[in-house]
């Protein structure tokens, strides 16, 4: 699993698609005044079926690889930028994200230490 990822300053939206493999993957709205602050959107893509997903700045992106491997695609509007990196928690109970899976996900350090919704750095 790639956690929630966003940069609170030097924004990126984001053009993500797959070309080796299948994901299920999630954008989070981060921007409080949004009427769909803290909700979440999903959607599997693939190499078969070919979609692809817009994420605008403001989201929280992350995704669950559904296939053996997977290789994905970014196009961005700016540059990474770790030093405004945020992690929001995969699994925070405020925004209950139904990740399709049966077990444990497989995280980086950097996902483990996720922050709840209530925690995080977010967008007016």
């Amino acid at each position: 699993m790639r956690g929630l990822h966003y940069q609170i300053e030097k924004t990126q939206g984001k053009l993500l698609r797959v070309t080796m493999g299948e994901i299920f993957d999630v954008a989070v709205d981060l921007r409080r005044s949004s009427q769909t602050f803290g909700q979440w959107a999903g959607v599997v893509l693939s190499a078969e079926n070919k979609r692809q997903i817009w994420i605008p700045e403001g989201f929280a992106h992350g995704f669950l690889t559904l296939s053996g491997e997977a290789d994905c695609l970014y196009k961005t509007t700016d540059f990474y930028a770790p030093q405004f990196e945020r992690v929001l928690a995969w699994n925070d109970p405020a925004i209950a994200i139904d990740w399709p899976w049966v077990g444990h996900p497989v995280l980086s350090l950097k996902d483990k230490a996720g922050l709840s919704l209530g925690q995080l750095d977010t967008f007016e």
